[in-house]
């Protein structure tokens, strides 16, 4: 288990992560999501020390990860997957780790197996792509075979297969019992992955709730219906304090009014609908919808498509 409490960080003037508080429990995946300059990478810098707070703390399982002598036995992490030796091969990297930590040598070509480098265990790391310094990282972090896990947008760089097999990999953990912390900006992958999210922007906690939760949340008042009458029932929806969208001929995208009392009004009215279905967010649009006003980043309109408006 991870406990953040009331955890901040400043550089200076900025305010990196502000009075964070959260859980992250065992038994499930939990993805770590936030717009870019959201305060994420601090803050797993700081659940593994690297970072100090300014104020509040981080406990892993129940203590500070300073007070570890051998941490890689408890908690392994991946927060940047370049962080190697580019002159030392993979299998040499993973022995110094394997050695500081008091790790038989066995398992370095037992986690090199499991990640899918077994084959390239002797080039070095400087040759790798990324996909492959990927797979290395996630190898170091699993070295200790800890109850806790780490990972920083860990499919960075990744193929197909390979992305489904972090995946997998990460249910599996999680699936014996252990804590699995990851953060991704690929919100598709998030859906497949995680059980339960935290999210947060400009350094404070925006959500703290399952997958399931976020993406109603975003769905509530979505409903799509088609009828030959839009006109009318876009002025009747309206009249109920109603948005409406239009979409296709004969088709509205209507928010703000429960699907069952669009229908009941629709009946009343003598308006035939065709399609009368709620519509659910996809995980991306819940993001998107709950971080608008967090983001520090966003982007213009290209010239290019502006010229051709």
């Amino acid at each position: 288990m991870i406990e953040a409490e009331a955890v901040s960080k400043r550089y200076g003037s900025t305010l990196a992560v502000d009075s964070l508080s959260f859980t992250v429990r065992d038994g499930c995946v939990t993805g770590f999501l936030g717009p870019n300059g959201a305060g994420k990478s601090t803050t797993m810098r700081m659940i593994v020390g690297l970072d100090a707070p300014t104020s509040g703390g981080v406990r892993v399982g129940g203590r500070p990860y300073r007070d570890r002598r051998f941490p890689l036995h408890e908690v392994g992490a991946l927060l940047e997957a370049k962080t190697v030796h580019p002159g030392r091969s993979a299998r040499n990297h993973l022995r110094w780790l394997a050695e500081s930590n008091g790790i038989a040598r066995r398992r370095v070509d037992a986690v090199l197996e499991q990640v899918g480098l077994a084959s390239v265990a002797k080039k070095r790391a400087g040759t790798f792509s990324l996909g492959m310094s990927q797979r290395l990282g996630i190898a170091a972090a699993l070295l200790g075979d800890p109850e806790v896990l780490l990972l920083d947008e860990p499919v960075n760089g990744l193929d197909p297969e390979g992305i489904r097999w972090v995946r997998e990999l990460l249910r599996s953990l999680a699936g014996e019992g252990r804590t699995v912390f990851v953060s991704s900006h690929l919100m598709s992958e998030m859906a497949l992955t995680a059980d339960h999210l935290i999210v947060i922007g400009q350094g404070r906690l925006i959500a703290d709730a399952s997958v399931a939760e976020v993406i109603a949340q975003a769905s509530s008042n979505r409903v799509r219906v088609a009828t030959a009458e839009p006109a009318r029932l876009q002025s009747l929806i309206e009249s109920m304090g109603g948005k409406v969208e239009t979409a296709p001929p004969e088709e509205l995208l209507i928010s703000g009014v429960e699907c069952r009392d669009v229908g009941i009004a629709a009946a009343r009215a003598a308006i035939t609908l065709y399609e009368l279905t709620k519509v659910e967010a996809s995980l991306e649009e819940a993001f998107m919808e709950m971080t608008r006003d967090s983001s520090q980043y966003h982007a213009g309109i290209a010239p290019t498509a502006m010229a051709g408006a």
